[in-house]
């Protein structure tokens, strides 16, 4: 109880804490919805102070529930309502009048006790179920209405039953920016309340003139995941939603990580998903004005040189000491930042820390650093600065710079939200919305950078694209489209509930997409010669196969010799009920084609089989043909050149990692899916896929949606499978 307390409980209450807890060490808030009456009550709790009463009545602190209370209770409610209940008896809706006990002073109690109980009322009140009663009841048929009156719906109407609910209910309201944005508590017990004033608001209305503007903000060191696509959704629909504008900003404060390669690539990913930015903009390109703003806050005695060292700031944080070098003068403090600038100081030897409160109950209030010193080219700004500007200290100072109207972020960064007002609090400059959302957490995989970056070095994988990582790229490179990431994306909705999504979803997402756009093809992936010994030599006939059965589409040719290749798995030595592929003495259908009858086998000496033996056959007047439908590539085609089959090998993906969660092991590499990748070579394809495109997407008939891969060749088709036609069923 008290870590979940701990972990929702409001900042602007924080002083409160003690107070809670002791309720929770005496044994008087015991049950989650206490917690969710304390937290819901200390949430709207203004800046007057607390009434301990009420705070106690929201919360049932110190509440007893006796077994009297709990029969009397459920006895209240249920003569109530008695009428209706021997009425309509057990199809009555007792849950929703359970559901009442939920809210009212029984929901202090033991919530098992008051089911049994209201379970046992009801059974003495009605007795045991009939037949009658369990009985399902009678469908009642939709009435139609005349055509007529339904061509009278007026079109707002129709347009309010199309409208999708709206993504972004959760996100703030775009009038809210000039409201109280949060409260800095400090360990002496003073608070900094922070608003904009009427002058900041109104120079950034001005500037905007009133416009939502939001920023998608990449860090430049690695390649993009799924995570930065809901980002996008967020930070490009808001703006979308609002009819607002939304910049793409590169965080490239850390130029030791950062390449142009990783520059070109967001770029071209944020426009394949189709989001075209405002403006493309660096945090580099502020640096003179953030170096400014660094000397301002020293000039202020609110920033200082340090010469610490990583481990001894760790140490000392880890006790809540200040630096020795806390208190040096502000004159001593600006002559040693400028020589920092200069290059006069060695790297690692000092840093540039704000003097914020290293008492605080929030760590991301300990004196963080504002600038270190990295003798690094810049990717962008070439070799002109010697110190540069950290994550904490960069983030909220160009939002504000930008005029951003909504800074929207995970929920990792919401205890930086006191150190993102401080600063822009001190230095006395406009001041965004922030506003924290969930992240993408998605089953079998890792979405952290770090990790990410790992796999990729480590040689776990093939790359920033292969097809197994959550990369933007990867999916592409597998077969994922825009359309369905951006679905994804909205289906999963816009929440502050940590929670994480299983891979299905995703995959649901890309079948619907593919069903639509993907045409249809045949090819084997593990391929059985079938000779057809009564056709004549030179036999050769095309048959009109479609691109998208059941609907127009059009149709592609697939030619046929005196033999073809079917899938092994569809024969089987010995025929069993139910099956209904190819066997000894059985017919089935060439799909297109015509009917044929397995009549001999052929195998090698240790028994496998290699080839089979079939007639084709025509079936008698009226006789329906073969439940049996096998997909099928020509094995050779007398007289067509080079139409013969497309030679092909079939890349099967499966999840890359065998837990659910494996960001939650110690050892996460070593939950590593050793089959995750099943390459089999020796497949064919129908000569009408040829040629085909890098990217190009079909649905191969009983296998599954594949991607033309990049490394296909002339001589060779590569196809990723990019999910299996149905949902696999749970073990």
């Amino acid at each position: 109880m008290l870590y979940t307390l701990a972990g929702k409980f409001p900042q602007g209450a924080l002083k409160h804490r003690p107070l809670v807890a002791k309720y929770v060490m005496q044994d008087k808030v015991l049950k989650p919805a206490q917690a969710s009456g304390i937290l819901a009550y200390l949430k709207k709790l203004g800046p007057g102070e607390l009434d301990v009463a009420a705070l106690e009545e929201a919360g049932g602190v110190g509440v007893e529930v006796t077994a009297a209370d709990i029969e009397a209770g459920v006895k209240a409610l249920l003569d109530s309502e008695r009428a209706q209940i021997e009425a309509e008896r057990y199809k009555a809706p007792l849950h929703k009048l359970f559901a009442q006990l939920k809210v009212g002073p029984l929901q202090w109690g033991d919530g098992k006790a008051v089911k049994d109980e209201f379970d046992a009322q009801v059974l003495a009140l009605l007795g045991p179920k009939t037949e009658a009663d369990l009985a399902k009841p009678a469908k009642k048929k939709k009435e139609k209405k005349p055509a007529a009156e339904a061509a009278q719906k007026s079109a707002g109407e129709a347009e309010a039953e199309a409208k999708p609910e709206d993504p972004y209910a959760f996100l703030p309201k775009p009038e809210e920016n000039h409201m109280v944005h949060t409260t800095v508590n400090f360990s002496d017990g003073s608070v900094m309340r922070i608003a904009n004033s009427p002058e900041q608001l109104k120079e950034h209305l001005a500037a905007t003139g009133g416009k939502v503007v939001t920023r998608f903000p990449p860090e430049p060191n690695g390649y993009l995941h799924i995570g930065h696509a809901k980002a996008m959704n967020i930070d490009f629909g808001m703006a979308r939603r609002y009819g607002g504008v939304c910049y793409l900003r590169y965080d490239d404060t850390n130029p030791e990580a950062e390449k142009q390669e990783y520059i070109d690539h967001i770029q071209e990913i944020v426009r394949w998903l189709g989001w075209e930015p405002w403006k493309i903009t660096y945090s580099s390109d502020y640096f003179q004005q953030l170096y400014d703003h660094a000397v301002r806050l020293i000039k202020a005695g609110k920033a200082y040189v340090c010469h610490q060292t990583g481990d001894e700031i760790s140490a000392y944080r880890e006790k809540r000491m200040n630096s020795p070098w806390r208190d040096r003068p502000v004159a001593e403090s600006l002559r040693i930042f400028e020589d920092m600038r200069r290059g006069l100081v060695d790297e690692g030897t000092a840093t540039l820390r704000m003097k914020m409160d290293m008492q605080n109950v929030n760590f991301n209030m300990f004196d963080l650093i504002a600038y270190r010193i990295k003798f690094a080219e810049h990717p962008k700004a070439g070799d002109k600065w010697c110190v540069y500007p950290s994550y904490d200290f960069t983030h909220g100072l160009v939002d504000s710079i930008e005029n951003i109207s909504h800074s929207l972020c995970t929920l990792e960064f919401e205890t930086r939200r006191a150190s993102y007002y401080w600063e822009l609090e001190e230095l006395g400059v406009y001041k965004p919305k922030v506003w924290e959302y969930a992240r993408l957490n998605i089953t079998n995989t890792v979405m952290s950078k770090r990790k990410l970056n790992s796999l990729v070095m480590e040689k776990h994988v093939n790359g920033w694209d292969d097809p197994r990582l959550p990369t933007l790229s990867g999916l592409r490179r597998r077969g994922y489209t825009p359309d369905a990431i951006n679905a994804f994306c909205r289906d999963i909705g816009i929440t502050r509930n940590e929670n994480e999504i299983p891979l299905h979803r995703l995959e649901h997402h890309i079948r619907l997409d593919l069903d639509a756009r993907a045409p249809r093809a045949m090819a084997v992936v593990e391929p059985l010669m079938v000779s057809i010994t009564n056709l004549p030599k030179d036999f050769c006939e095309e048959f009109d196969a479609r691109k998208f059965p059941g609907r127009d589409g059009g149709t592609y040719k697939v030619p046929m010799g005196t033999s073809v290749y079917i899938e092994r798995s569809d024969f089987r030595e010995e025929d069993a009920r139910g099956y209904y592929g190819l066997a000894p003495g059985k017919l089935a259908m060439l799909r297109y084609a015509f009917v044929i009858r397995c009549t001999g086998v052929k195998k090698d000496v240790q028994g496998k089989v290699t080839g089979l033996q079939a007639e084709r056959v025509e079936l008698p007047e009226g006789q329906k043909p073969p439940k049996g439908v096998l997909h099928w590539v020509p094995a050779a085609v007398p007289g067509r050149g080079g139409a013969g089959p497309v030679r092909t090998q079939f890349r099967m993906y499966d999840v890359l990692f065998k837990s659910s969660t494996p960001a939650a092991l110690e050892n996460w590499r070593e939950d590593l899916n050793p089959h995750s990748l099943r390459v089999v070579d020796g497949g064919w394809a129908v000569p009408a896929m040829a040629g085909a495109k890098a990217g190009e997407q079909f649905q191969l008939e009983r296998s599954g949606y594949y991607c033309v891969d990049p490394d296909s060749t002339p001589d060779l088709l590569v196809l990723n499978r990019t999910c299996s036609l149905r949902e696999a069923k749970g073990k």
